[in-house]
């Protein structure tokens, strides 16, 4: 058994007041001001949702990325391997090929019973994408939804929240309640909320069987690629 594998799951450096800021930087800042004042902002700047959208993007990566840091690490002189930056087995690659398969299975199952009900995979970003399929447009989708996306947001909502609720509440507990905060936060795409609170399901299945977020972010990473080139295709 790895090392580290029982001491996250069995205890962390945290309390209320981590979880408290964090969570208010997600919700208040993050939703409240980027994605509902700064991203239309970015739209009006830009005319273009793919770019307006992949701003948008790096903007929360930086703001949460940096929250991690001086509000969970910083503050307590922890290292990134306290939210899951740790090398994994070379085991782990046959969890990471079962779980990609299971979530894009999934996806697509989910997809076509949300459709009955009139949902659809397509938003503003894929629309723009679609209309002007270029290859720099092509590159910088793929590199902000298969790269920086899985990054932030594993490091953000495995590494710190899924591990601060496993260690206080079940695993079931745990994974739901995490896989419904990442939902959330994906407000205003709307149609694709059910796709991923079952990509949060899987996301934090992985770093459970693994003690990394490494392989969840490779998993985030092939799923979102795979979905850009599949938007182009469409």
């Amino acid at each position: 058994m790895k090392t580290n594998e029982v001491n996250w799951k069995e205890q962390d450096h945290w309390g209320l007041k981590e979880f408290v800021l964090l969570m208010l930087l997600e919700f208040v800042f993050v939703i409240g001001c980027i994605k509902f004042v700064v991203w239309p902002l970015y739209s009006q700047w830009l005319d273009n949702d793919l770019y307006s959208g992949t701003l948008m993007g790096l903007t929360i990566a930086v703001v949460l990325i940096l929250g991690v840091y001086f509000i969970a690490l910083r503050l307590k002189k922890l290292s990134w391997s306290e939210v899951g930056i740790r090398a994994f087995s070379k085991s782990d690659w046959k969890v990471i090929f079962i779980l990609t398969i299971v979530l894009m299975v999934g996806a697509t199952i989910v997809m076509v019973l949300t459709s009955f009900i009139g949902n659809t995979y397509e938003n503003s970003k894929t629309e723009a994408l679609q209309e002007n399929a270029t290859l720099f447009n092509v590159l910088i989708a793929f590199i902000v939804a298969a790269i920086i996306s899985p990054i932030y947001e594993e490091i953000f909502y495995r590494g710190f929240l899924y591990r601060w609720l496993r260690t206080r509440i079940s695993i079931v507990g745990a994974i739901l309640l995490s896989s419904l905060i990442f939902t959330v936060i994906h407000i205003p795409t709307y149609n694709v909320m059910p796709v991923n609170f079952l990509s949060g399901i899987i996301f934090a299945l992985a770093y459970e069987r693994t003690g990394s977020i490494w392989p969840s972010v490779i998993i985030h990473g092939l799923t979102n690629g795979i979905m850009v080139f599949l938007t182009v295709a469409g």
